[in-house]
Formats: C-alpha cells, sequence, structure tokens
C-alpha cells in the first residue's frame, strides 16, 4: 500500500508546467525585483527631503529628489503592472493546460474508474482544485519570493541607511515568525484537506439532487434532501471556518510581533534621535521600512497557507494522474500486424465474468458463436449477465477467464479505436446530450455538420429507420430542437428511438441494442425491427430484450440465467424445448391477448 502511495505521489508533477512558462516567470521575477529595488527608495528619499528641509536645502535639491520620487512611483507603478501580465499570465496558462490534460487523463479511464468516483468529486477537481493549484503557481510564487528579497532588501538598507544595531533589535521579534509559520503550515494544510473533502462531497451532493429532482418530486422528498443537503452545506461551512480560524490567529499575531519591532523602534529609535546618533530623516525612514516587513509577514501567512491548500489539492490532482486505464491496446500475441478491418463474427469459449471489487461470479462459462451477419437475440431476467455480454464484446471489461475473439482474433489484440468504430451500441439509458437532436444523432460520426452540411440526408434517413422522424417533424424546430438535459424534453420512447437513429447512421459491422425497444409500442417495435432485418443485412446485430416479440426474428436466441447459458436455439426450437423462453413466450402472449379484450 505504501508503495502504491508514493508512485502516487510522484505521478504528477507541476515542474513540466512551469518549466513551459520559465521566460514568463524570469520576466515577471526580474520586474519584481526593479519593484521592490525601486520601492526602497520611497523611504529613503523621504528621510533625506526632511533632513534637507531641517538643515535649509535649496529648492533646486529638494526638486530634484521629488522628481525622483516620482519616477520610482512611476516605474512602481509599470513594474507591478509587469509581474502581474508575466507571472499571474503564466498561472493562468498553467492552471488551463493542467485541466486540459485532466480531462484527457480521465476520458482514457475504464469503467472501473467511473464506477467508484463522482460526477460532484470529479467536478471539485476541476474547479476548486485547480483554483488552488492556479493561486500556489501565482500569487504564492510571487508572495514568497517577494518576502524574501524584500525583507532581504530591507535589512540591508535598514543596516546601510540607518544603523545596524537598531537593525538587530528591531528584527529579533521577526525571528518569531518563521517558528509560527512552521507550524502553521502543517496545521493549515490539515485544515485544507479536510475543507476540500467537504467542498467535494457538497458539490456531489448538489449534482446529485439536481439529476434526481424528478425522482425527489415524485416521491415527495424535498424536505428531507433538502436536509440532506443542508448538513453537507454545514459541514462545508464548518471546515471553511476552520481555516478561517487559523488566518484569523495567525494574522494578528503577525501584527503584534510587528507591532514589538515598531515599539522597539520608537523607544530606542527614538533615543538614538536625541542624543545625534541618527538624523530625524533617518529615524522616519527606519520607521518606514519597519511598515515594508509588514507586508512580507503578511504574505508569509498568505503564502503558507496558499500553499498548503495547493498541497492538498495538488494530492487529489495526483491521485486522479495516477490511476490507469484497465483497457489498453495490446501486441499481438504472434507478432502479426494489427488488424484493419472486423467482419463482425463473435466467439466466446468457456468466457466467465466477475466485476472488479466483487465476489460473486456475472456469466460462467459461457459458449457461444455468433457468425458474421447473423441477428442474435439475448433474453433473460434482470441481473442475468445480458448487458455485461454486451459490455464484454465493446470491451468495457476485460472477461478474466475463457477467451473472446472477433473474426478469430482475441479482442485484446484488436486496436480500441478500431473496435469502437466498428461498434454500433445503444444502452439501457439513452443519454441525450444538452444539445439539438440533429447533433445528438450525428453524434457518432468523425465529421461534423457545419463542415458537411450533406450529412443531414443521412441524419434524416436514419432518423425515419428508427421511427422517430415523424415524432421530430412535429417539434416546432424539428432537428433543431434542444433536448434538454439528459433529453429531458423527450419521452422514453422518443429517447430511445433517437438513440437507435444515432447507432444506425454509422451502419457498422456489429450492432448492439440492449433492452432499447422496452419503451416503445409493439406496433412501433415492428417497424423498426423489419427496417433493421432489411438494413442489417450481412451485419451483426444483437438484440437484448424482454419481449419475445423482440426477438423471434433473430436467427438464433440465447436464453441466460444467473450468468449461465441455459437454451440456445431459433424461436421455434426453443418453443419445442418447453423451458424458460416457452414459458416467458406464453405469458406475454396471454398478456397480449388481455390487453386487446
Amino acid at each position: 500500500m505504501k508503495q502504491r502511495e508514493n508512485q502516487r505521489e510522484h505521478t504528477f508533477t507541476l515542474l513540466p508546467y512551469l518549466w513551459r512558462y520559465k521566460w514568463n516567470y524570469l520576466a515577471g521575477i526580474i520586474v519584481l525585483m526593479l519593484v521592490d529595488l525601486f520601492n526602497l527608495y520611497i523611504p529613503q528619499y523621504t528621510g533625506e527631503i526632511i533632513d534637507g528641509l531641517s538643515r535649509g536645502f535649496g529648492s533646486v535639491e529638494i526638486r530634484e529628489l521629488l522628481i525622483k520620487l516620482l519616477l520610482a512611483g512611476l516605474v512602481i507603478t509599470i513594474g507591478r503592472f509587469g509581474w502581474r501580465y508575466f507571472i499571474i499570465g503564466a498561472s493562468r496558462g498553467i492552471e488551463y493546460r493542467i485541466r486540459n490534460d485532466l480531462f484527457r487523463h480521465i476520458e482514457t479511464l475504464s469503467a472501473r474508474f467511473y464506477n467508484s468516483h463522482k460526477t460532484g468529486d470529479l467536478m471539485a477537481h476541476f474547479t476548486n482544485d485547480l483554483q488552488a493549484i492556479r493561486m500556489a503557481v501565482g500569487m504564492a510564487v510571487i508572495t514568497a519570493f517577494d518576502a524574501v528579497v524584500m525583507t532581504l532588501m530591507v535589512l540591508v538598507k535598514m543596516v546601510v541607511f540607518v544603523d545596524l544595531k537598531l537593525t538587530v533589535l528591531a528584527f529579533v521579534p521577526l525571528i518569531l515568525v518563521a517558528v509560527g509559520c512552521y507550524f502553521y503550515g502543517i496545521e493549515s494544510k490539515k485544515r485544507q484537506t479536510e475543507k476540500q473533502a467537504a467542498f467535494s462531497h457538497l458539490s456531489d451532493k448538489t449534482q446529485e439532487s439536481f439529476a434526481g429532482i424528478r425522482v425527489l418530486k415524485a416521491f415527495v422528498q424535498e424536505k428531507e434532501d433538502y436536509a440532506s443537503f443542508a448538513a453537507a452545506g454545514e459541514d462545508c461551512m464548518r471546515k471553511n471556518l476552520s481555516v478561517v480560524k487559523l488566518r484569523t490567529v495567525f494574522g494578528p499575531a503577525l501584527d503584534a510581533i510587528t507591532g514589538i519591532s515598531l515599539l522597539l523602534t520608537l523607544l530606542f529609535g527614538g533615543r538614538m534621535v536625541l542624543t545625534g546618533a541618527i538624523s530625524i530623516g533617518q529615524f522616519v525612514a527606519f520607521q518606514s521600512y519597519i511598515g515594508m516587513l509588514v507586508w512580507p509577514m503578511i504574505a508569509c501567512g498568505d503564502c503558507i497557507n496558499n500553499f498548503s491548500q495547493a498541497a492538498a489539492a495538488l494530492g487529489r490532482v495526483n491521485a486522479i494522474f495516477a490511476e490507469t486505464a484497465d483497457i489498453t491496446d495490446h501486441t499481438p500475441s504472434d507478432g502479426t500486424p494489427a488488424k484493419e478491418r472486423i467482419q463482425g463474427e463473435i466467439t466466446l469459449k468457456d468466457l466467465s465474468f466477475t466485476y472488479p471489487d466483487s465476489e460473486s461470479t456475472v456469466l460462467s462459462h459461457i459458449d457461444l458463436h455468433i457468425p458474421a451477419g447473423e441477428m442474435l437475440g439475448i433474453l433473460g431476467r434482470t441481473g442475468s449477465g445480458k448487458s455485461t455480454l454486451a459490455e464484454l464484446i465493446l470491451r468495457v471489461y476485460d472477461c478474466e477467464k475463457g477467451s473472446l475473439l472477433i473474426d478469430g482474433t482475441p479482442i485484446d489484440e484488436i486496436p480500441l479505436a478500431l473496435l469502437h468504430k466498428s461498434i454500433a451500441y445503444v444502452p439501457q439509458d439513452n443519454f441525450l446530450f444538452s444539445d439539438t437532436l440533429e447533433e445528438n444523432i450525428a453524434f457518432g460520426l468523425e465529421e461534423r455538420i457545419a463542415d458537411n452540411p450533406g450529412l443531414r440526408s443521412a441524419i434524416e434517413a436514419a432518423a425515419k429507420e428508427a421511427c422517430i422522424h415523424d415524432n421530430i417533424c412535429e417539434f416546432p424546430d424539428r432537428y433543431q430542437t434542444i433536448v434538454g438535459e439528459r433529453g429531458v424534453t423527450l419521452s422514453g420512447g422518443q429517447k430511445q428511438r433517437s438513440s437507435i437513429a444515432r447507432a444506425l447512421l454509422p451502419d457498422a459491422p456489429i450492432l448492439i441494442l440492449d433492452d432499447s425497444l422496452s419503451a416503445v409500442d409493439t406496433d412501433t417495435e415492428e417497424k423498426i425491427l423489419n427496417n433493421l432485418l432489411r438494413l442489417r443485412k450481412g451485419k451483426t446485430t444483437i438484440i437484448i430484450a424482454h419481449r419475445i416479440s423482440a426477438l423471434k426474428q433473430a436467427d438464433h436466441i440465447a436464453v441466460l440465467s444467473d450468468g449461465v447459458l441455459t437454451e440456445y436455439g431459433t424461436h421455434e426450437e426453443l418453443l419445442s424445448l418447453g423451458g424458460f423462453y416457452a414459458h416467458i413466450s406464453e405469458k406475454q402472449q396471454l398478456e397480449q391477448e388481455l390487453s386487446n379484450i
């Protein structure tokens, strides 16, 4: 376990991103040093003007000092814009690139990852965590560098322009800041981790509630869900307040230490002015320098807070980047060239499968052969392994025992790009994106409609074969109708048929319909099946269904029971066996007759 954790810690690093913007940081730091350098001259010029006035400086000398003050202010103004442009700009660029890389990486991960990570938690990585990292590589870098450089420069100036003993006396209390910062950093990182975990939980709760709002309203659970949301919000508030409380203690502590330095300066510096050891102008400049040390002290606290928050965020992002895809391309074992085309023959030999982190076997010793161009129907009770079988053919998971071959080639030796391009799939949930119907149906195409408007005729043809075209024409915006999140504005049958049209459009060698006709009436079902028989002639089609009417025209039908293939044959052969298939057929036929009375 420790080895795995160590691997995760070193999986993702900011160094490549920082290196990409090295010139931005170099330019920003140079400009920042110039700003700090010119800041040091403001108290010096002020002190010299005061001493000059007390000694009767001529107006020309004072005018020169005033001009120097104005020039220093102008350089500081331009410089502050400069370091913000270079360093803050670089931090925004780093955030942008990490977000893109994180999204690209997440899209490569397998189903196991999505089964164990909630949507709201993933969203928190893209918002809260990346914002924390941006602050660390932006403002925290500026404050850390500025605090160190400014402190050293101010101390040197205090020693050279004023007095060494007075500088040491004023700086001794500030050493306590280093000790305080150490303990503050440890506690801050702990609280930041808890804060971000609470934010992730709140994000996930919010997303889940919005996604399931119709179920919540149907079961009148709004109050209960609000109570759950309020509890998550209160926990997030407490964790945020714990961070704020720590900062409110640390901030005044820094002010107190700075106040002690100012007090010592007033007591001993004032005496030195009275004895003539330093001038009044030097004393005023020294007070200004002490005031300038306040910013590095405050910056020290902010810097530790930002770095602590970023460290916690980086650990969470690291955990995502450390995840690897379970399903990857494999080189053919015999050294033969990778397959370039799929015909559609599917062979399962003694195939068994158990889901990750599960002990129960979902499929057990399945032997099945689907010749290219055949239509296979699959029937079985809920939980019998029908959808799992489809996912194995799609290679969402790898089978653990036995073998699955396509056109005689082990499925793990077929390039994933070719496999997924050659299989059209209609899942049970019929997911539609919040876009137009036209874009949803064309989703599986490599070419975009904007680049090839001629695709619209093919889209309409697919919609007609799926028996959804007439419904679409009834909408005011026809194919430009926005379907809403997850297709919420469509009925269950309309979503199913839109998904079928999407699958028919690419004309893939293999088509899998996973209970995709359950929400349509029997007449529409019959039309779609007849269209499939005509369109899919010579191409492999797998239909998973609970209704016998959707399966009886298949070339062969497989019956699964508790993950075991119990019956196999044509519609007539299975009826003659008098088993589960015949029982379901008789029962559904009786239900149909009763509904017609």
